[in-house]
């Protein structure tokens, strides 16, 4: 009989001597337990990685990238979900390029590949940002959406990240659709690494429309595509996190959404807060195909 999903939780962390967290009255059992202030890291290897050291540490990464590091630990979460020298990555509607400004020259430098997956009608201004190849290599751009082919071949990809996008991949419809595309683009043994804003341990909204995703859809997406869950971090939780705000988890830095001019804010808005509390609780799971 397969362990309910807190407990597997709980032994994965465990395997990192870190206490097993407590579950506290009344929450769900089919659930991880809450973050605490204590957050314990799993890593997959305690061993250095130079190359990865050196492309966060950067110089030539964005000054608002890097104060972001302070919540999103690049280094920490990218050791944790395994990335290795010589990978072929696909990063998944990679937004601005974060990620991006690590993959890339993290690739270039270890003789992988970096790939970002996104929309059409982002592609012309993705490529030109990421065009200098002396800084981040060869960039491939291949097209990702809802209704998108495959974004690879099968069995040819090592590493497929999706960074705080199944929420989108959830109201747009095709969240099973992603997940299968992912599995299929994999080889054997490769990772499927999430970060997501966390709804837990409140219940989930309907199409996640603030933002936020349970942990038991995005476990039961990944399983249902045939992903063996692999091992979860607690590096990218924020117990500061209420989740309950007037404009969603955009809100929070770094969005920051707030009224429209001459709208006047929703009640109990409160900016000098939402900044204090600083980025979204998160989710930071490692998935495997089977192989």
């Amino acid at each position: 009989m397969p362990l309910p999903r807190a407990l597997l939780l709980s032994a994965l962390l465990g395997a990192a001597a870190a206490p097993a967290l407590a579950l506290p009255p009344g929450a769900r059992k089919d659930l991880p337990p809450p973050p605490t202030e204590a957050t314990p890291y799993v890593a997959t290897s305690e061993k250095a990685d130079p190359a990865l050291h050196a492309a966060v540490e950067s110089g030539s990464r964005p000054d608002a990238d890097r104060a972001r590091d302070l919540y999103r630990h690049p280094e920490k979460s990218l050791m944790f979900w395994g990335l290795r020298p010589g990978m072929a990555v696909v990063d998944l509607q990679p937004g601005g390029g974060y990620w991006t400004q690590i993959l890339a020259p993290y690739a270039l430098a270890t003789h992988g590949t970096y790939t970002a997956a996104g929309s059409e009608k982002s592609r012309p201004g993705f490529e030109g940002k990421y065009s200098d190849k002396a800084r981040f290599g060869i960039v491939k751009y291949v097209t990702f959406d809802g209704a998108s082919p495959p974004f690879a071949a099968p069995a040819s990809v090592d590493f497929v990240l999706t960074s705080r996008e199944l929420h989108n991949w959830i109201d747009g419809g095709y969240m099973d659709r992603a997940m299968a595309q992912a599995y299929a683009a994999l080889k054997p043994g490769g990772v499927l690494a999430i970060e997501e804003h966390r709804a837990d341990p409140k219940p989930m909204l309907k199409g996640a429309s603030n933002g936020y995703v349970s942990t038991d859809v995005a476990m039961t997406a990944a399983t249902k595509a045939g992903f063996k869950l692999d091992g979860a971090s607690e590096i990218n939780a924020n117990p500061k996190d209420t989740k309950d705000y007037p404009y969603g988890v955009w809100t929070l830095p770094p969005t920051r959404q707030g009224p429209k001019a001459g709208e006047a804010p929703a009640f109990g808005y409160d900016r000098a807060k939402y900044d204090a509390i600083g980025e979204s609780d998160r989710m930071t799971l490692r998935f495997r195909k089977p192989g």
